[in-house]
């Protein structure tokens, strides 16, 4: 698959019920948005939802936010009108929670495939439970159609009877296990929310976490989380101007024909350059996204 960059740092969760939070969406400088008919809706208020966020997605008044539709769990009685709804629309993508195998995004696929003009929208699929955990590769690498994979700790911690703490540790070793199958099958993977949105250390922290992880980018359930996520998730200017420098070091001393080649006093070799080079063109995407 091409490495395409396309900014994800801050994904942010908006209700599909709630027109003050629709209108909000529209200023927020997030990298893209889920429009929610899930979590954030009432059961009596999933069909006014499904309305609310298609007719979202068709105003053209979103800009350069990326927009996604999060439908209802293949289990529930809303799924299939919902999935036909937001594929009506023409998001981004559609993301779907609790996914647990490779037939369940063969099901929202077949779906999608007999909607007319859906070809380009995309799956993200939300890894929740113990059954996601363990079936993670298999899921990954079942579509090509699947581009996204979304953690959603929360329900996983629910599922697990796990605690929700500081550091996350009862929950590393599925978050490790999902973000490997994401790289083993080439795509891109967001760390799940934060929950406490008066606390800005803790949510800095755990932002800090899923970056060193390894994250793509990270979901958000509060509009004060958005630039404070932007930043986790950004090559520093720091990380920039080192990346310039261990380029032009590298393709100088390929010129030149030197056996070793070093930056800052520091050894450099074809995996410090791909890293650099993977920064740059972070960077240069995510300044295409002011433009």
């Amino acid at each position: 698959m091409t490495d395409v960059i396309i900014p994800r740092r801050s994904v942010l969760y908006m209700p599909g019920a709630n027109d003050k939070a629709l209108e909000k969406a529209k200023t927020l400088p997030c990298d893209a948005i889920i429009l929610d008919t899930e979590d954030s809706v009432a059961p009596d208020m999933k069909a006014l939802a499904r309305e609310k966020v298609a007719a979202a997605v068709r105003s053209g008044e979103y800009g350069r936010r990326e927009l996604t539709i999060r439908i209802n769990g293949l289990d529930t009685e809303w799924w299939r009108d919902d999935l036909e709804s937001a594929a009506a629309a023409g998001p981004s993508a559609v993301v779907v929670p609790k996914i647990n195998s490779a037939d369940d995004v063969a099901k929202v696929e077949a779906v999608l495939s007999g909607v007319a003009g859906a070809n380009d929208i995309a799956i993200w699929a939300m890894l929740e439970t113990p059954a996601a955990m363990e079936r993670a590769v298999e899921i990954a690498t079942s579509s090509d159609r699947l581009t996204v994979l979304v953690m959603g700790t929360n329900d996983l911690a629910k599922e697990l009877r796990a605690g929700l703490v500081p550091g996350r540790a009862p929950l590393l070793w599925g978050l490790g296990r999902c973000l490997n199958a994401a790289r083993y099958a080439g795509k891109v993977i967001l760390d799940g929310v934060y929950n406490d949105v008066k606390n800005p250390e803790g949510f800095a922290a755990e932002c800090a976490q899923g970056a060193e992880m390894g994250f793509d980018g990270k979901t958000l359930i509060h509009p004060t989380q958005v630039e404070p996520c932007n930043d986790a998730f950004a090559p520093s200017e720091a990380e920039v101007e080192h990346s310039r420098k261990v380029i032009e070091a590298w393709e100088a001393g390929i010129a030149e024909g030197k056996g070793v080649i070093t930056v800052g006093g520091r050894m450099i070799e074809n995996l410090h350059v791909d890293n650099a080079r993977r920064a740059l063109a972070i960077a240069a995407a995510i300044d295409a996204l002011q433009e």
